[in-house]
């Protein structure tokens, strides 16, 4: 049994801060002592340490007493935290003491979040917020600009810039590559600007934001703007609640040059090869039909949290007569008034596709292969991300900066504990329309275990439509449905495993992404792919999501298998967010400050 620090009749009487003041002069007391033991039994038998970066060099989470023990039997002494206290009052609710910490280690300073049940630990997060000596160029760290005095500067800002522009990736090398210009690649480019790094993104389209720009006309995010701000800049006050994708294309593509990120847009990348002797990376680039080779020390894929379209093989696809192509390609609805179109797939960009088709007056079949998660836009924003991220959530004090430390102090494995009765209430809220929708044959689902939306795309990325107007027109027959698998095409029509026949004169398929390691084994072999494994989900043994436990997302914002390579996505909040930590590993390994890795995970699944 473990001790209470104080007898339980003293525990009664303490205030939130006192019992938190309390647990954490005895955990850095414990700490400095080097008693691991000691620390390992001021936390719960089922409890959670979460560290993003500032103990492991890694983003891990370990579990229970033995989990926290191994981990400071290996770190301890490396990153000789102190100075532990809170940043602002605790508060305490249903038993659970909760509270926003700081500290520092030996190389860094770090933020966190700490729940007690009694005086014991439940869930413990660690995070790395800046290297000491190395601190991002913000506040009190920001340059000066202008330089005064009677010999000033004989370079403008202006003309800096242009030798840099010229410089950069021909007589001075990138110390990282980040491949892939959206969000993910935009925000570390921006993080590693304010690190002092030298660093490059690279992309494919023609300007910044195009990866927007060029999707279907009819796109906007489904994430609010409160949810969705980039590092140093955030939307200003009179921004749309959802951002529609040329309005968000047009952001990416000023917030670029805004925070100077060094950008080369119309490159692709054809290859890259890493020496192990000498520790760097050969890329070739084709940039805009000049080859152009680098030696980074670290290459980022930087694509999203998707890898390339999955493209499905239909027998029948070579002699069908009509248009077909992958929602990815798929232009807008403007040149298919009229046309009789399936959609194959019933996911978010299946159902923005018909709702816009069918609004342009084209004759759209969803075909529903498997069953969906539905939540209405407005319902999630209320009861999914409302206390969190919202107008709401501003009032109470919840900035960004605390919201993202709450998100991340829920440790992955009890995560669907907490979303399961948020999803019950969704269901009760939107049950006319889940009638609805069942009555027409849609087929819902709420995940394996009723977790909802955010577990099934952290577990796999997929099988969720945020509705924002197309259930209801699936539900009164405006898109037509059809269940099952497809079978073939024919020369005019889509046919299903049950005989059903749809005519076409376009197929569209919206049916996914392969996992980001696809594009390494396109761009350095399926040798690396395959070092890495899969990147996205937890291993959480559900559908899309196989075993054993990982306990993170694989592969993402951390080390990996293959030495000098990592990779960047996610959603814009996670790109925000998680930059951070991996712009700091960065740093420290450009610095040369150790790097010692607790916790590279074992590798259970190639793609």
């Amino acid at each position: 049994m473990t001790k209470s620090v104080l007898p339980p009749s003293d525990q009664l009487t303490l205030t939130p801060q006192e019992r938190v003041d309390l647990w954490l002069a005895s955990f850095e007391s414990a700490l400095s002592d080097r008693d691991i033991d000691r620390v390992a039994r001021m936390f719960e038998v089922d409890s959670f340490w979460r560290d993003l970066v500032a103990f492991t060099w890694n983003i891990t989470t370990v579990e229970g007493r033995d989990g926290v023990t191994e981990m400071l039997r290996a770190r301890l002494d490396d990153t000789d935290p102190s100075n532990f206290h809170t940043s602002e009052v605790p508060e305490e609710d249903n038993g659970v003491t909760s509270a926003f910490i700081e500290f520092e280690t030996a190389i860094g300073r770090g933020k966190g979040h700490l729940r007690l049940k009694g005086d014991e630990a439940w869930t413990l997060l660690t995070t790395m917020e800046e290297l000491k000596g190395f601190e991002e160029r913000l506040g009190p760290h920001r340059v000066n600009g202008a330089v005064h005095g009677p010999r000033g500067a004989t370079q403008t800002w202006a003309e800096k810039r242009e030798i840099e522009e010229r410089e950069l990736g021909y007589t001075r090398q990138p110390y990282v590559l980040v491949v892939g210009g959206g969000q993910a690649g935009i925000a570390l480019g921006a993080r590693l600007r304010q690190l002092d790094v030298p660093a490059l993104v690279v992309d494919k389209h023609e300007r910044a934001g195009d990866q927007w720009r060029k999707r279907y006309k009819s796109l906007c995010l489904h994430d609010p703007v409160w949810y969705d701000h980039l590092p140093y800049l955030p939307f200003p006050e009179n921004w749309p609640v959802f951002s529609p994708k040329d309005k968000i294309g047009d952001w990416l593509e000023g917030y670029t040059n805004l925070m100077e990120i060094p950008y080369w847009a119309s490159t692709r990348c054809m290859s890259a090869n890493f020496d192990e002797e000498l520790e760097e990376w050969t890329v070739v680039l084709d940039r805009a039909g000049q080859r152009v080779v680098l030696h980074p020390k670290h290459v980022v894929l930087a694509t999203g949290m998707h890898g390339k379209p999955n493209v499905p093989d239909f027998p029948g696809q070579d002699v069908f007569r009509g248009e077909q192509h992958h929602s990815s390609q798929h232009p807008g609805p403007d040149a298919y008034a009229g046309k009789r179109v399936v959609v194959v797939g019933s996911n978010n960009s299946a159902h923005d596709i018909c709702q816009a088709l069918y609004l342009n007056g084209a004759d759209v079949t969803m075909v529903q292969r498997s069953s969906t998660n539905v939540v209405k836009s407005e319902t999630l924003m209320d009861l999914g991300l409302g206390d969190l991220y919202s107008e709401r959530a501003l009032a109470a004090g919840i900035t960004t900066e605390k919201a993202d430390l709450t998100t991340a102090s829920l440790p992955y494995r009890i995560m669907h504990e907490f979303q399961i009765p948020i999803y019950e209430k969704v269901a009760e809220r939107d049950k006319d329309l889940y009638d609805r929708l069942a009555k027409a044959g849609f087929k819902l689902d709420f995940g394996d275990d009723g977790s909802g939306l955010s577990m099934k795309f952290l577990r796999r990325g997929s099988g969720y439509y945020i509705d924002v107007g197309a259930s209801d027109l699936v539900a009164d027959g405006s898109i037509h449905l059809a269940s099952g698998q497809v079978e073939r095409l024919t020369e005019d029509a889509v046919v299903l495993t049950d005989g059903t026949e749809l005519p076409a004169d376009l197929v569209v398929y919206a049916t996914g992404y392969g996992s980001m390691n696809g594009w390494a084994a396109d761009l350095m072999g399926q040798d690396v792919a395959d070092k890495v494994g899969k990147c996205w989900g937890l291993g959480s043994a559900t559908t899309k999501d196989p075993g054993p436990w990982e306990g993170e997302l694989r592969n993402m914002w951390k080390p990996t298998r293959q030495e000098a390579l990592w990779f960047q996505g996610g959603n814009l909040a996670q790109a925000r967010q998680y930059s951070l930590y991996l712009g700091l590993q960065l740093k420290a390994r450009y610095e040369g400050i150790p790097t010692p890795v607790y916790g590279l995970p074992e590798v259970h699944h190639l793609s």
